[in-house]
């Protein structure tokens, strides 16, 4: 197609101002108008780096509606191109999976995937969707109030999208009335990162209907939840590093700023970056990121099996692994947590030594506050490493 639709930025509030671009949202959901940029209004350069490698004022694929930013953890952010078609099929199957169109409640930043389908599944069904602020941070507090808002109205039903980190600050610090409210909820969708089975149970034993969903910019966001690909979505996993291959009506056109790039390669799938298997069930598990793997000693650790057996040590809410040089090994796990109750480095290694091995302990084990993220709201592995690294965290 050629390129013949105008790429403008669509500058995103924060907080309940967002509501002032649901009007352009729309827009763009009928495939009428100019293809959308969101970028975030309180963060100039965040902005400037989007404007800068995604070209808002030139030309862009006709079939493109929006133009929604990969995290750019390595270099610069790409930039999925997504058209009105791609955004319908997912919300649509994403209606289909959960019970049918509802309203739905934003608490995530809107400029990116997740918070912008949060608002586009809302709209598409036709109501506005309710904001919660979280331009200073999440609070459970706000849950009961913006839980009750959200189910008046003609909606029968009501939804949100949270990150792991999100759900357990819920069921960590949030009152009886806050677990309540998301047990109120129809459904919650989570993903953003990896969740440990002990938060999983602990939702259920709560009431609280969790959908865990895999995806990304590329796929319109999440396109299998628990496990499951959604109507018209496909999955394979190739026999050589179990690398996970995606396809679908919700798949993007490509990358704006890297039209080659070769996770389009292959006409109608992308090509992930992480590893995974299918279980006999035909769910997917996913392993952990091939370019995240580490070769200790000559052997490859993926860094989120052991995440994934940290997480359910009941004194860790989070985790995250990384490897720094090692002379001798090549490299070495080392890891970060997050704790609600008192552990030691020892008997968190001796935790991941019972379950994998030796070889995946992580020979150093730092506890912080809270992780440094990327724009997108990831953990920000490089920083992690660079920290353990320079000794400004560690043992």
């Amino acid at each position: 197609m050629a390129d013949s639709r105008e790429l403008r930025t669509l500058t995103v509030p924060g907080g309940p101002a967002v509501a002032e671009v649901f009007p352009a949202l729309e827009e763009m959901l009928a495939d009428r108008g100019p293809a959308l940029l969101p970028v975030p209004a309180d963060d100039p350069a965040r902005t400037r780096v989007l404007t800068d490698s995604q070209r808002p004022g030139d030309l862009i694929d006709d079939r493109a509606v929006l133009v929604v930013s990969t995290s750019g953890s390595t270099g610069t952010p790409k930039g999925a191109m997504l058209s009105a078609a791609a955004l319908a099929a997912s919300a649509a199957a994403t209606d289909t999976v959960l019970g049918g169109p509802g309203r739905w409640l934003l608490a995530l930043p809107a400029h990116h995937i997740a918070g912008v389908q949060v608002i586009l599944r809302s709209l598409r069904a036709g109501n506005e969707p309710l904001v919660m602020d979280v331009t200073r941070g999440f609070d459970p507090a706000e849950l009961p109030d913006a839980v009750a808002a959200c189910r008046t109205g003609t909606a029968s039903r009501a939804y949100t999208s949270l990150i792991p980190s999100q759900l357990t600050k819920v069921l960590d610090e949030g009152s009886s009335d806050a677990v309540a409210a998301l047990a109120d909820l129809d459904a919650v969708l989570l993903g953003g990162a990896a969740a440990a089975p002990q938060l999983l149970a602990r939702a259920a034993d709560a009431g609280i209907r969790v959908v865990r969903t895999y995806g990304m910019s590329e796929t319109a966001g999440g396109c299998v939840y628990d496990g499951r690909p959604l109507p018209g979505a496909r999955i394979e996993v190739d026999d050589d590093e179990g690398r996970v291959w995606l396809a679908g009506p919700q798949l993007a056109l490509g990358y704006r700023n890297a039209p080659d790039h070769p996770a389009f390669a292959r006409s109608g799938w992308f090509r992930t970056d992480d590893a995974g298997q299918l279980g006999p069930d035909g769910r997917l598990q996913i392993l952990g990121r091939l370019d995240e793997a580490l070769s200790v000693g000559g052997l490859t650790l993926l860094p989120q099996a052991v995440e994934d057996v940290l997480r359910q040590h009941s004194a860790v809410v989070d985790v995250v692994v990384v490897g720094i040089p090692d002379d001798r090994l090549g490299s070495r796990p080392v890891a970060a947590v997050t704790l609600r109750s008192t552990a030691s480095a020892d008997e968190l290694r001796e935790h991941v030594t019972a379950s994998l091995g030796g070889h995946s302990a992580p020979a150093a084990i730092a506890v912080l506050e809270r992780f440094p993220k990327l724009p997108g709201g990831k953990v920000d592995r490089r920083a992690v490493a660079s920290r353990f690294v320079d000794g400004t965290i560690g043992p």
